[in-house]
């Protein structure tokens, strides 16, 4: 049977008799079958069985189109399959972040995109009732871990598994950037509570220090990766609040090494050019006269805030 008429026959049998409860099942199967595609996509890459133009060419689309469409989700998808260089390498946040992050009033909160957990705890600590949502299954199990105060759930930016106004805050740091922000404002905003506020969080190495730009020279020389720590957000969402902290994140030189191979444009290199990135990472933590014989690092950062409230 060829593709097409087997695609139109399975689309028929879903939707049935039409209207809109066939509508309903249509969509509900369209979307199963489009997060299908992404896997084997993501399934073919990761294995290198196969190039863009030919993923392209199989989707009925240009090799440009199949890039546009999957390779930053794909990225994004990466982070599992490093979660414990992830977890051993990446800094957590400064204490001072909390209570600009999440305002005093604020009892439950949703850390969005948790990750391992390197929030998370800070949330807990300061006495807070978390849930955090993480679409990674090797991620979530670091968080559950890291963090067993913390409700951990399954589910994404785009598709909260929580109630609508259940949440006083929410939290997001280190992930923005990988949600489709069109389906997760809205979503952030079903799930707060009135008056609820959102906090976008990222640490930024501070390349002020000649060792730490050398370094970023060395991560970025075969893909460099452009975030907007100062995003503006959408109505429903007022004027932001911004605030920049200025801190050390104590390490080592493995700490270090780790924290670049949990990079996503990292994980995503061909192996041999990771092997080669990593152990040039190695020789300038090696040789650096400011950090030559030096395991214990203070890798300077800068932690920057975006919070805004629910109109």
């Amino acid at each position: 049977m060829e593709t097409d008429d087997l695609g139109r026959r399975v689309a028929e049998d879903v939707a049935g008799g039409g209207g809109v409860e066939g509508l309903r099942r249509l969509s509900g199967v369209i979307e199963a079958l489009e997060e299908r595609r992404t896997e084997v996509v993501e399934e073919l890459r990761r294995g290198r069985e196969a190039t863009w133009e030919e993923i392209g060419r199989a989707c009925g689309m240009t090799r440009q189109g199949a890039t546009r469409r999957w390779a930053e989700r794909l990225r994004a998808r990466s982070f599992g399959v490093a979660a414990a260089a992830y977890q051993a390498g990446r800094p957590g946040y400064p204490q001072a972040l909390i209570g600009s992050a999440v305002p005093r009033q604020a009892r439950r909160v949703l850390d969005l995109g948790a990750g391992t957990g390197k929030l998370t705890r800070l949330l807990v600590e300061a006495g807070l009732d978390v849930v955090a949502v993480e679409p990674d299954e090797g991620m979530r199990a670091q968080l559950a871990a890291a963090v067993p105060g913390a409700a951990v759930r399954a589910g994404s930016a785009e598709r909260i598994p929580l109630p609508d106004g259940s949440v006083d805050a929410v939290v997001v740091a280190q992930a923005w950037h990988w949600f489709d922000p069109a389906a997760a404002v809205p979503e952030v905003a079903r799930v707060l509570a009135p008056g609820g506020t959102l906090a976008l969080v990222w640490n930024v190495r501070d390349e002020t220090e000649p060792w730490a730009a050398e370094l970023g020279a060395l991560m970025h020389r075969s893909a460099r990766q452009r975030i907007d720590t100062e995003p503006v957000l959408p109505a429903p969402f007022g004027a932001p609040e911004r605030l920049e902290i200025r801190w050390e994140h104590g390490t080592t030189r493995a700490g270090i090494v780790d924290m670049v191979a949990s990079r996503s444009y990292v994980i995503a290199l061909p192996e041999d050019e990771r092997a080669r990135l990593l152990a040039d990472v190695e020789e300038l933590l090696a040789t650096h006269p400011d950090l030559a014989g030096r395991d214990a690092i203070a890798l300077p950062y800068v932690t920057r805030c975006t919070r805004v409230r629910l109109g």
